[in-house]
């Protein structure tokens, strides 16, 4: 079994250190919260460090799960890619880490990126269904994580640093119109939709496509964050003038709290394709923690697999089978995905 460096043991990156431990592999967490490192499995060494690049070379992983905030995740990549890491990368940063390709190349260190549910499985599906009906008149992601039921706030709690989701509400979403990339504000283009079994919920677009506005190529190409009716009112209504430290109080995650992830991938062609996840979180992990960190441990397989090339990769440009693999790990975990 290989040695795999959890760099953040948060929601999503324990559950990730946990999975993999229990598959049998040599897992060490890293993370400077106690109570996160004290939640980890039995079989998962944990230390309470700072994530730098000595702590890497001290470990010599064969795999590193970057699952940093986004603020802290893309300080490190470079490091990695000098000391020709193999990396399975899910923090979520503005900054490209493809910048970063020659790099690896040059010291032979290798990176997938965006490894999560969306982006991530989002990518490999819309990559099907270019493989499907060749070039897309219209790919449309629809992905957010959600309490069941709303409350009198704001009817959320983040599965995933904060801070990242303000970013979301804030950075320019970037789509494709009419064959060509355009930036149009976050939250633009609001609009109510019935999710089966769940009630009325609302769509707005947000930066989530990143990788996919270069490899999918399409007439009109979207995501959306999915949020309660009401929730975005609220965030707009601050009008800018938000304390960061409120909402993420505000915000702030209760395991007790029944929650769900749903993601809807659309694709036409010469013909269409459609695909549901609609999965809730259970005792081992929210379904957040789950249908992110399931790619992520899909991902560590492949790259132990030997299936990518030295360089630094989005899913939908990792060949050998990657989709199946992810497809099936999702099926080990009880996810469902399906096809409709």
């Amino acid at each position: 079994m290989a040695r795999v460096l959890v760099l953040g043991a948060g929601l999503v990156g324990g559950w990730v250190a946990d999975t993999l431990a229990m598959d049998g592999h040599h897992v060490t967490a890293v993370d400077m919260d106690d109570a996160a490192l004290s939640a980890r499995h039995e079989h998962v060494t944990v230390v309470n460090a700072p994530a730098d690049r000595a702590l890497v070379r001290q470990h010599a992983p064969d795999v590193v799960v970057n699952a940093l905030p986004g603020r802290v995740g893309h300080g490190i990549r470079s490091s990695l890619m000098e000391d020709g890491c193999v990396v399975a990368d899910l923090a979520f940063t503005a900054e490209d880490p493809g910048d970063l390709h020659d790099l690896a190349v040059k010291h032979g260190g290798r990176m997938v990126w965006d490894i999560g549910v969306a982006p991530g499985m989002s990518n490999l599906l819309l990559a099907e269904g270019v493989r499907r009906h060749g070039r897309l008149t219209r790919g449309r992601v629809r992905v957010g994580g959600n309490p069941t039921q709303m409350d009198e706030a704001w009817s959320y709690m983040a599965p995933f640093s904060p801070y990242d989701v303000i970013e979301e509400y804030t950075r320019p979403a970037r789509i494709v119109r009419s064959g060509a990339i355009a930036t149009v504000p976050a939250l633009d283009d609001r609009q109510r939709f019935g999710v089966e079994g769940r009630g009325e919920m609302e769509a707005f677009l947000t930066d989530g496509l990143r990788s996919v506005l270069e490899t999918i190529p399409a007439e009109e190409l979207t995501e959306a964050t999915v949020r309660w009716p009401g929730h975005i009112d609220r965030f707009i209504a601050l009008d800018g003038a938000f304390d960061e430290h409120a909402l993420v109080k505000a915000w702030a995650w209760n395991p007790e709290r029944p929650e769900f992830t749903w993601m809807e991938v659309v694709v036409e062609g010469d013909g269409k394709s459609r695909w549901i996840l609609d999965d809730e979180g259970v005792p081992s992990g929210s379904s957040m923690a789950r249908t992110t960190g399931a790619i992520t441990c899909a991902v560590v397989e492949h790259l132990l697999a030997g299936k990518v090339e030295a360089g630094v990769y989005a899913p939908e440009s990792v060949h050998g089978g990657l989709l199946e693999r992810c497809l099936a790990t999702y099926t080990k975990h009880g996810i469902e995905l399906r096809e409709v």
